[in-house]
C-alpha cells in the first residue's frame, strides 16, 4: 500500500497530511500562535487548592493556570523543594511542581496537568516517576511481546526510571532499543539540572514542533515517501533524520512543483473535512454536528439503490459508514463524548457486525477511546480522548454574520490563502502590477507580515496594491 507524509510550509503556517493510495487519513495544522502546549514540561506553583473539586490550580506561567486532580498529587507528587524520593506530606499553596500538559486549553479551561511525566522518543516513552517496564495495548500479538519482554530483561537499562514501549517499537532489535532508551535517559538526566536551576514558574522542556512530531510519530517504514515542500526545512528535517533515523533519510523527497498539495489533489479533500455531509460511495451519507458537549454523527440511506431487503440496505449502508465515522473522527481529531446513530436494524447480528467493523476501523487511532456498546435502535455512544484543538478550531472563527451560529474562515486561514492565489495569479498572468482587495480584517493579517508581500514582489518583479473594501465578505479575495 502506498503511504506518504506531505509537509506544505507557508510563512504563518504547517500543515502534516499522511496519505494512504491517494486517500488523506491524518491532517495536522500549526501556525505559530497557535503552537501545542501538549507535551510541555514545566515547574509550576500550586495557586489554589480546592478539595471540593478534588483538584489544583497550578500557575506555569500561562494566562491560564493549569488544573491538576489532588488524587494524583497524592498519588505522584514530589513537591521540587522536598529531597528527592520524598512524597510531600502536605499539599498546600506556595509548594512547587514538576508537571506536564496532557490536554489543551478549551474554551474558558485552563490546560489539563499531570505529574506523571513522559518523555516520547522513537521507539520508547521514559517515565521517570515510575520504574518498571510495560507494552502498549495495541501491540496485540502475543509473540511480538514476549520477544519485547525478553530484550528488556537483558538490556541493563537504569532502575530508578521506567520505560513503556510503543507500537512503533514491532520488530525493532536490541540495539535500537538500546539506542532509544540511552538517548531519553540523558536527556531526562538533563531536564533533571535544568529543574534545579530555575525558579517556578518555568518551562522545563519544549515538545517538537509539527514536522518532527509527524516523522517521530508516523514515519514508520510502511512510509514510501516523505515530501516536503520547504528548501530549509527539507536541510532542517535531513539534519533531524540523521541523527535519530538516519536508515530513512533516503525516503525524504525536496517538492520542486508549484503547489504540493493542490498536485496531490490534497487541497480539496482539505477542504471537505470542513463540510457538515460526508458522501459514501454508495451515495448514502454521514451528516456530523460538533457541538460545546459531544459530536453528533447521524447515518443516511441517501440515494443507495440496491434490490435488497430494508434490513440488507440498512446493514450494509451501516457497515460503510462505520468505516467511514471512524475515517472522520480520526481526520477531524473529533473528542468528548460522540453518538453515532446508525440505521435502524432488526437482527442483532447485524448490529453486533456493524459494531465490530466500527472498532476495527478505529484499531489505528493514535487516541484513546471507550465505546459503549449499540443499542437496540441502532445508536452507539463512545468518548474519544480530546487533547488538541481541532483542525476547525484552529482555521474557523465564530462567524459575526450570524452571531456565532455558524463559522467562517478566520481572518489568518484568509490571509494565507490570498497570498497562494496571488503567487499563483502572478505566475500564470506574469503582470507588472496587480491589485488583490481584501475585507480590511484580511488586509490587517496580511500587513502583520510585510516581508512576504515584499518576497513575492522580488521573486515575481510585480507590483503589489492592496485594496481593502469593508464590504467584502472576510472569505472574498478578488484579484485583478
Amino acid at each position: 500500500m502506498s503511504k506518504e507524509i506531505l509537509i506544505n510550509i507557508e510563512p504563518q503556517e504547517k500543515r502534516v497530511a499522511i496519505v494512504s493510495q491517494g486517500q488523506l487519513e491524518e491532517f495536522y495544522i500549526e501556525r505559530p500562535q497557535d503552537r501545542t502546549i501538549v507535551g510541555n514540561i514545566y515547574k509550576g506553583i500550586i495557586e489554589a487548592v480546592l478539595p471540593s473539586i478534588g483538584a489544583a490550580f497550578v500557575d506555569i506561567g500561562l494566562p491560564k493556570k493549569g488544573f491538576l486532580y489532588l488524587s494524583e498529587i497524592e498519588f505522584a507528587f514530589e513537591s521540587v523543594d522536598t529531597p528527592k524520593g520524598e512524597p510531600a506530606k502536605e499539599i498546600k499553596k506556595g509548594q512547587e511542581v514538576l508537571v506536564q500538559v496532557v490536554k489543551e486549553s478549551f474554551g474558558t479551561k485552563g490546560p489539563r496537568l499531570s505529574t506523571h511525566i513522559g518523555l516520547a522518543g522513537r521507539y520508547l516513552v521514559i517515565m521517570p516517576q515510575d520504574k518498571q517496564v510495560g507494552i502498549s495495548r495495541r501491540i496485540d500479538d502475543d509473540v511480538e511481546r514476549k520477544r519485547l519482554r525478553q530484550i528488556f530483561a537483558e538490556l541493563k537499562l537504569p532502575k530508578d526510571v521506567g520505560f513503556i514501549v510503543r507500537t512503533a517499537c514491532c520488530g525493532k532489535s536490541k540495539q535500537e532499543l538500546m539506542r532509544d532508551a540511552q538517548f531519553l535517559y540523558k536527556l531526562w538526566k538533563r531536564l533533571e539540572k535544568v529543574v534545579a536551576q530555575k525558579k517556578a514558574p518555568a518551562l522545563i522542556y519544549e515538545e517538537y514542533d509539527l514536522t518532527f512530531r509527524a516523522i517521530r510519530d508516523s514515519f514508520t517504514e510502511d512510509v514510501t515517501k516523505l515530501i516536503i515542500d520547504s528548501k530549509p526545512e527539507y536541510y532542517r528535517i535531513q539534519n533531524f533524520m540523521r541523527t535519530f533515523l538516519s536508515y530513512l533519510s533516503r525516503k525524504v523527497e525536496l517538492y520542486r512543483g508549484n503547489d504540493l498539495f493542490e498536485d496531490k489533489d490534497i487541497e480539496r479533500q482539505i477542504n471537505r473535512i470542513f463540510e457538515n455531509k460526508v458522501y459514501l460511495k454508495s451515495k448514502a451519507y454521514l451528516v456530523i454536528e460538533p457541538t460545546e458537549g459531544l459530536v453528533v454523527i447521524d447515518v443516511n440511506s441517501g440515494g443507495f439503490k440496491r434490490k435488497l431487503s430494508q434490513e440488507e440496505t440498512a446493514f450494509k449502508v451501516n457497515c460503510d459508514a462505520a468505516v467511514e465515522a471512524a475515517r472522520q473522527l480520526i481526520l477531524r481529531d473529533l473528542g468528548g463524548i460522540i453518538v453515532i446513530d446508525f440505521i435502524d436494524m432488526e437482527k442483532e447480528g447485524h448490529r453486533r457486525e456493524v459494531l465490530a467493523t466500527l472498532k476495527k476501523a478505529l484499531s489505528q487511532d493514535k487516541a484513546k477511546y471507550d465505546i459503549l456498546g449499540i443499542s437496540k435502535f441502532g445508536v452507539v455512544e463512545m468518548t474519544r480522548e480530546r487533547i488538541h484543538k481541532t483542525v476547525q478550531m484552529l482555521s474557523y472563527q465564530p462567524c459575526p454574520y450570524c452571531q456565532g451560529r455558524g463559522r467562517i474562515k478566520s481572518a489568518v486561514t484568509t490571509a494565507i490563502y490570498a497570498l497562494k492565489q496571488l503567487k499563483r495569479f502572478l505566475k500564470e498572468k506574469s503582470p507588472k502590477q496587480v491589485n488583490i482587495t481584501l475585507a480590511p480584517i484580511v488586509i490587517d493579517e496580511l500587513l502583520k507580515h510585510k516581508e512576504n508581500l515584499r518576497d513575492i514582489e522580488y521573486k515575481f518583479k510585480a507590483h503589489i496594491n492592496l485594496i481593502s473594501d469593508p464590504s467584502l465578505h472576510v472569505e472574498e479575495v478578488k484579484l485583478a
